[in-house]
């Protein structure tokens, strides 16, 4: 009875999914039509990120550019936070012809953007809840997520592409439930589908996944249904969403931490923050006529700054992630458990070479540097030995993190307890737009809310309407799949050898694929500098990351540290946490050569590395007692 009411529901709301579809596709049409004028404008900024000349203004540039913000001529725009939405907010504002500055305490990408599970998603489970609970909110949410997934794939192609996930099927009801739910998945993306979900036999399931187990605990594997959602390399898109704002206006800067709040003395109205340069201690202030509070997990932090009595609106959740090594998942196909045994979700995925498996949210404390717990590392390993065949081991941990997520909670709603999965702009005090909540996939649309909110709070006259939704990143723009082949064909990796002679190496495969997904269309940069200043070396073994790209981030994409390098502009910490332990000495070799590091300098760039490498749990720092992992 309780399986016939399941699949009831799913009906009921299919029907509703096609009516809602479709006010859906008219409002994205109007939308796209109602650019008029700004045609020309989206013309000339999509040829501005294109140039493949053009370069991001230096650091001393844009601090400038800050400081040069006075009372009588503010910035129309600051914001607060580096990750996916505070970078989005500075794009769109900068396209719509307003004067933006940003500032990041840490790095762009530094807190929850680059900790993400890495998928761009429309959120099946949010489908299953609107299904169970005849809830149209939650459908929306899925729409809108689905619109704004194909769109992040279109924009920055290079960084994103779909991804098969397996969900396997240990009965016939969970194959016609699970088919049943993924097509209207389906369904509901419309025009926007990346690719039809399908049912495959137990057969043809080990076929594409042969780690996967057909038998176990009193059960046998009926089959599993395959769909598509988006995948990422999330904190290289943060930066390309930084270096892309920067093209087109903005004046970001990494690094600068907002101290306090210049205000109005007769509003009381805030009109700019006081700011220090966290890396030479510089502290100066930066006008502007709305500021916008995009920092995360830390927005409550920086409203009571403004406010000391603010009532809080985060309730922080953790989500915990390890990798493995590659042969545990096959290139190409992830694996989704909709259901543990506690009811959590865990996914198995393929990424940058290696696996990355996690969990759902669990409740944390805001701290700078989450750490994994022990206890939810052993979960995840527990929960996919349960599909698998193979013997899953704490000791394959390449690597382990957490991120926080920032669960909304509206001030202005009645029902305090009330946490929304969607995002939440509000201006609870004047001239301080906040924008928290949400995720990952829909952060252009949190932008654009964010974007129209600081408008109609600081009166603002922007030149044009958003127009983010058809702006490709920087390095997009006229790369396709094959493009690493004109790496491979024109390019070499000269290095030095250990006794200091230069050779030729090749430009290989793997690592011209790796470039031109890592930059796009301006890995011919990169590969230019491997091969002209003696910097094709790789930095890890058994990795594709090159000596030359820590020279081309510290030129062309705001790398200040030795972290920002192993965390956000190449992935090693992430995916191989000893690996980028090793690389640490050179990668802080290069950066001094760069950034005319003294010795003292390198020395406190080595700790600030080993303390941050400290909190990824790898087997080499995990807590094992009598051979048993605790």
């Amino acid at each position: 009875m309780a399986a016939f009411i399941r699949l009831r529901r799913l009906g009921a709301v299919a029907a509703v999914a096609g009516g809602a579809y479709f006010t859906v596709l008219n409002n994205s049409l109007i939308a796209s039509s109602d650019l008029g004028a700004s045609g020309s404008t989206l013309s000339a900024i999509k040829q501005k990120i294109a140039d493949p000349f053009a370069a991001v203004p230096s650091r001393a540039v844009q601090e400038s550019a800050l400081i040069g913000s006075s009372a009588a001529n503010p910035l129309d725009v600051l914001v607060i936070g580096g990750g996916a939405t505070g970078c989005g907010v500075a794009l769109d504002a900068a396209t719509r012809g307003l004067r933006v500055g940003l500032v990041e305490r840490d790095d762009f990408s530094s807190g929850t953007s680059s900790r993400s599970t890495k998928l761009i998603h429309g959120g099946v489970r949010y489908l299953e809840k609107a299904v169970f609970n005849l809830d149209y909110g939650q459908l929306k949410l899925v729409f809108h997520a689905l619109e704004e997934r194909k769109q992040v794939i279109d924009n920055a192609p290079h960084l994103c592409h779909a991804l098969p996930c397996m969900t396997p099927c240990f009965s016939w009801f969970e194959v016609i439930y699970y088919w049943a739910g993924l097509k209207m998945y389906d369904l509901v993306a419309g025009r926007r589908l990346l690719h039809l979900s399908r049912y495959y036999s137990a057969q043809e399931s080990a076929e594409l996944f042969p780690t996967l187990t057909r038998k176990g605990k009193d059960r046998t594997l009926k089959g599993t249904v395959v769909y598509y959602d988006g995948q990422m390399n999330d904190s290289r898109l943060n930066v390309a969403l930084a270096c892309t704002a920067a093209l087109v206006g903005a004046a970001v800067l990494n690094h600068a931490e907002v101290i306090s709040f210049l205000r109005d003395e007769g509003s009381g109205r805030m009109i700019g923050a006081r700011i220090r340069n966290n890396l030479s201690g510089k502290e100066f202030d930066t006008y502007a006529k709305v500021v916008v509070n995009a920092a995360g997990p830390f927005c409550d932090s920086v409203r009571k700054m403004a406010y000391k009595e603010a009532k809080p609106m985060i309730s922080p959740s953790s989500g915990v992630h390890v990798v493995l090594p590659d042969y545990y998942s096959p290139e190409g196909m992830g694996l989704i458990v909709p259901k543990t045994k506690d009811g959590r979700v865990v996914f198995m995925l393929p990424w940058l070479g290696r696996t990355v498996a996690g969990t759902t949210d669990s409740n944390t404390s805001i701290t700078m540097l989450p750490e994994p717990h022990e206890d939810e590392i052993e979960f995840i390993l527990d929960a996919i030995s349960d599909y698998l065949n193979v013997k899953v081991r704490r000791m394959d941990v390449l690597s382990a993190w957490s991120g926080i997520r920032p669960l909304a909670m509206d001030p202005r709603a009645k029902n305090t307890e009330s946490i929304s999965r969607d995002h939440v702009v509000c201006e609870d005090f004047p001239g301080l737009v906040t924008i928290t909540g949400g995720k990952w996939t829909t952060y252009r649309s949190m932008a654009e809310d964010a974007v129209d909110a600081a408008i109609n709070s600081g009166k603002l006259s922007p030149t044009n309407k958003c127009i983010t939704n058809n702006l490709q990143l920087i390095g997009a723009d006229g790369w396709d799949p094959a493009s690493f082949t004109i790496l491979a064909q024109q390019y070499v990796r000269l290095k030095r050898t250990y006794g200091g002679k230069v050779v030729p190496g090749v430009m290989d495969t793997a690592t011209a694929k790796y470039l031109s997904h890592a930059y796009g269309t301006l890995a011919e940069r990169v590969a230019a500098i491997a091969q002209n200043e003696n910097l094709g070396k790789r930095l890890a073994h058994g990795y594709p990351v090159l000596e030359a790209e820590v020279a081309y981030c510290a030129r062309h994409e705001y790398c200040e540290s030795a972290v920002d390098f192993i965390a956000r502009r190449s992935r090693l910490a992430f995916l191989d946490t000893d690996a980028a332990r090793r690389a640490v000495p050179r990668i802080i070799e290069i950066l001094a050569a760069e950034h005319k590091w003294d010795k003292s300098r390198q020395k406190l760039e080595l700790q600030k590395a080993k303390e941050f490498l400290e909190t990824f749990k790898s087997s080499r720092n995990a807590q094992f007692h009598d051979g048993k992992h605790n």
